[in-house]
């Protein structure tokens, strides 16, 4: 009898530790169960925000050259074209450290042994001035009125304003404002979502922020990688469209 009393005493605490380790497993295993019926409830959402912008940086390639026989006589008349085109350009408003210059070419066309007959003159003297300013309207304006410099003999390489390029550099004053935004409208679909289904958005289970575009503001959306797109799209446009969309995945509750 004392015996028995005795083992009963003993099996005691191990029913409690039994009687624990239960309880806690159970726990465990509804909380485990809880997270992947969580994981499995939840919506994709996705929020679009688009921002026209003005370019507040202009570069304007103007390319000139002069043919001739005598190639001092070519590259004089190079000098001459030159100095009209910098008295243009000073009358248009555009200041001296604007201006860029670059290294003069000269092609001989004798010396090009693999060309098929006589070219009509021996010499091609060419040089290009490149004016940076981030008075985009007035340079926009210039370069509608290059035919004067036509009008005075200076052969442009190609169409004055075809190499006008335009781009916006304030791309990072504007991304987290438009990050937070298209979050916001991100959740905005979300809340709709789980009102439609009887659920409530819960946590954020997975975040992409997006690439930011740059197109031309007369584009239906940009293709382009984060900054400035290339081409005559973006580029050409002096006004243009920044469009980010951004990804988000909402836990659903009940």
């Amino acid at each position: 009898m004392e015996k028995s009393e005795k083992a009963s005493a003993g099996n005691a605490p191990l029913g409690v530790l039994l009687a624990l380790g239960l309880i806690i497993g159970g726990w465990v295993m509804g909380a485990q169960i809880k997270a992947t019926r969580l994981g499995d409830r939840y919506v994709s959402v996705r929020g679009l925000v688009e921002r026209k912008v003005k370019s507040d940086l202009a570069i304007w390639p103007i390319n000139y050259k002069e043919a001739g026989d005598d190639l001092s006589a070519v590259y004089e008349k190079t000098e001459t074209d030159r100095q009209a085109i910098l008295v243009f350009l000073a009358q248009q408003g555009i200041q001296p450290q604007e201006i860029q210059f670059g290294v003069v070419r000269v092609v001989d066309n004798q010396a090009n042994e693999y060309g098929s007959g006589r070219a009509p003159k021996r010499y091609i003297v060419e040089q290009q001035i490149t004016v940076h300013t981030s008075r985009v309207d007035q340079v926009a304006a210039t370069a509608q009125k290059t035919m004067s410099l036509v009008r005075k003999g200076i052969v442009l390489g190609s169409n004055a304003g075809e190499g006008l390029t335009y781009k916006f550099t304030g791309l990072n004053s504007i991304k987290p404002d438009m990050i937070t935004e298209a979050t916001r409208n991100a959740r905005v679909a979300a809340d709709r979502f789980a009102a439609d289904s009887g659920s409530r958005v819960g946590s954020i289970r997975q975040a992409n922020q997006g690439i930011f575009s740059i197109s031309s503001a007369d584009e239906a959306g940009g293709t382009g990688d984060e900054g400035e797109g290339g081409g005559t799209g973006a580029d050409s446009s002096l006004m243009k469209t920044v469009r980010v969309v951004t990804s988000v995945e909402y836990y659903l509750e009940r």
